[in-house]
């Protein structure tokens, strides 16, 4: 299995996020003051790079070096996807599109069991958002059961730029929520969808409910109110997968 890289040091760091590379975190000594730091710090801003303020002592134990000058980072080990190049691939294959969008999950392995279902029901491409989701780690590849290096995985600024593109291309909007009577059953998944799936805590947002095509939910027959995000987010593509095999 592919760990993902750690590296260190304000410069090495700007070099990468100026190269392109995929950075999941950035840790940072609280305190770090001067010229090179602002110019990372104008970066990580820049690009929605998610960060940490962290003692020096985090940063010794995580570059297994002291001479991090107060930066550490660490490089996912997948490479991530194009949404609008992906999108086109996906519509020119002539197999009906079905791509998952994940609001703000934020566990890795609710994150790697996610990617694994999605390998094994044939989701085209998951999409995340650059601050704010779970990285693509090792912990996550190794929950995915190696899934994470055959499921395309596209970052976007906002979910809502992956809503605008899709619904551009005639693809429908399924959100998984509890805030509506419509059951997942009853919505018709033969054509070109796009699920959401919401954070552990805050499900799929407000702002993002009032954008999508349907909202729809599981039943839920016991006393316990919410199903995991993973399992919630299997029995949606199985749904999917039912109807297209129909």
């Amino acid at each position: 299995m592919q760990e993902s890289t750690t590296i260190f040091g304000i410069r090495a760091i700007i070099e990468a996020i100026d190269s392109g590379s995929s950075i999941n975190k950035v840790y940072l000594q609280k305190g770090l003051r001067g010229d090179l730091y602002f110019q990372l710090e104008k970066l990580i801003k820049k690009n929605k790079i998610s960060t940490s303020i962290v003692p020096t002592e985090k940063l010794d134990r995580l570059s297994k070096h002291n001479n991090h000058q107060g930066a550490v980072a660490k490089i996912s080990p997948i490479e991530f996807y194009d949404l609008e190049s992906l999108i086109e691939k996906t519509i020119e294959s002539e197999n009906t599109p079905l791509f998952l969008l994940l609001d703000q999950l934020s566990d890795v392995r609710n994150f790697g069991a996610i990617i694994r279902t999605a390998e094994c029901t044939g989701v085209n491409g998951i999409i995340i958002q650059k601050s704010g989701s779970a990285p693509v780690n090792a912990e996550t590849i190794k929950t995915s059961a190696g899934a994470a290096f055959k499921v395309p995985i596209c970052k976007v600024d906002h979910i809502k730029d992956a809503i605008f593109q899709l619904q551009a291309s005639d693809i429908k909007l399924v959100a998984a929520t509890e805030k509506t009577e419509d059951s997942i059953y009853k919505v018709d998944m033969n054509q070109p969808i796009a699920i959401i799936m919401g954070s552990e805590h805050k499900g799929v947002s407000n702002s993002v409910l009032k954008m999508v095509d349907y909202k729809a939910k599981l039943p839920l027959l016991g006393e316990i109110e919410s199903l995991n995000v993973s399992v919630a987010c299997g029995a949606f593509l199985y749904e999917t997968v039912r109807q297209r095999m129909s």
